[in-house]
């Protein structure tokens, strides 16, 4: 608690009569000295006063807006669901209460199936919100073109034609299958071990057309708060819509998609509503236009059903683990950049992988150019493929680039 400054003694002049002349004048001049000090004291004090009462007039102002606040009712978020022909049906944000409620008829005429409102604690709308898509939805986009090409992929030669047919031809050549009178599939659903390109599979279809690329994964979708996974999943398929053609590209979708339990707790039931919002937009793809939906999973046995049925997924693509003509076309691949020794037999070292994903595959030969750096050598030998392989299967350490499945 601050306290009043005190204020300093004032001076005092006594002057004999029978004091000399010059006594006198040092005394006036003494005291002059001693007023001026007092002076220059007050003041300062004043301006320290002055400040104190200009911060006590700023927290004043502040507690009575604060106490302004406290006496206005809170709003609420709502979405509104329906318009009758005088009501209005809301569903209110983060309990997904249900409720009938009156509006003005001025307010009504502006007011459509989704818009967002604010509503009090009686349920009547206080204001129409402006349209919104949520922040996280926008930061999926992927605002330049992917760099992968088919090229850049081995081992998947018939992964990537069925791709390519359900995904980029669609995107490309719409007439094919206008001429021939079939629809095009709705969404591919890529399924295998972890590492096997079904990313890189989705980014090459980006990079051979000129859709917008937005990528997501399923458990970014899983929210902490009601109804925001599904209000997340409309808000990206509204901003694919918006920036049509688009990819749509969904991976992990094992993290919103799996098998339904009869479990009652808020996290699992919150989850299925995010799927079930999901399965909603996927059913409306005819109405999207230009969108195509491509999804990865390394647990394909987790699925609901409910996902996989045709007009949903209608192409479901297995990405296995590459055979040893897969693995040596890999190698080429992962390379072709690095200067290799005469002596270096990829056919050998493929076969020397067996098991091995895509991903494991990049990650040798990247040790293996580590090994020829650190000996001081621009060229990789046999060798350090050889020493990268041993590394690699004999590591137990944490961040071994290796998981055997």
């Amino acid at each position: 608690m601050s306290h009043s400054p005190s204020l300093p003694d004032r001076p005092t002049l006594n002057l004999d009569p029978d004091m000399p002349v010059d006594e006198r004048l040092a005394a006036l001049r003494e005291h002059y000295v001693d007023v001026s000090r007092v002076h220059d004291e007050l003041s300062d004090q004043l301006e320290t006063v002055r400040a104190r009462q200009s911060d006590l007039r700023e927290e004043v102002t502040d507690l009575q807006e604060e106490n302004e606040a406290l006496k206005t009712s809170s709003l609420y978020l709502a979405t509104v669901e329906e318009l009758t022909d005088d009501q209005v049906l809301l569903k209110q944000h983060g309990n997904n209460q249900e409720v009938l409620t009156d509006v003005s008829p001025r307010l009504y005429d502006k007011l459509e199936a989704g818009d967002r409102v604010a509503i009090n604690d009686s349920f009547a709308i206080q204001t129409l919100l402006d349209a919104e898509t949520d922040a996280r939805a926008q930061a999926m986009e992927i605002a330049e073109k992917p760099t992968v090409t088919y090229e850049d992929i081995g081992g998947l030669e018939s992964q990537i034609q069925e791709v390519r047919e359900a995904v980029e031809d669609p995107l490309v050549n719409p007439e094919k299958f206008e001429t021939v009178g079939i629809e095009p599939p709705t969404g591919v659903l890529l399924h295998g071990p972890p590492g096997t390109g079904k990313t890189m599979m989705a980014k090459a279809v980006a990079n051979r057309t000129d859709a917008t690329f937005i990528k997501m994964a399923g458990s970014e979708l899983v929210q902490k708060f009601i109804g925001e996974g599904a209000r997340l999943v409309r808000d990206l398929f509204e901003l694919a819509a918006e920036r049509e053609p688009a990819i749509i590209f969904i991976d992990e979708i094992d993290a919103i998609a799996s098998k339904r339990t009869e479990s009652k707790t808020s996290g699992d039931a919150e989850v299925q509503r995010t799927m079930m919002q999901l399965l909603s937009e996927m059913d409306g793809f005819d109405q999207r236009g230009d969108i195509s939906i491509i999804a990865a999973t390394n647990r394909f046995d987790m699925l609901d059903r409910a996902i996989l049925r045709p007009g949903r997924f209608d192409r479901l693509i297995e990405v296995p683990e590459p055979d040893a003509g897969g693995r040596k076309q890999i190698l080429s691949i992962h390379t072709r950049r690095m200067q290799l020794d005469a002596g270096v037999d990829l056919e050998r070292i493929a076969d020397d992988t067996d098991g091995f994903s895509g991903a494991e595959i990049e990650s040798l030969a990247t040790e293996a150019g580590m090994f020829a750096i650190r000996e001081g050598r621009t060229e990789v030998a046999n060798e350090d493929f050889e020493a990268a392989l041993e590394k690699i299967e004999d590591e137990e350490s944490p961040g071994t680039p290796i998981a055997f499945y």
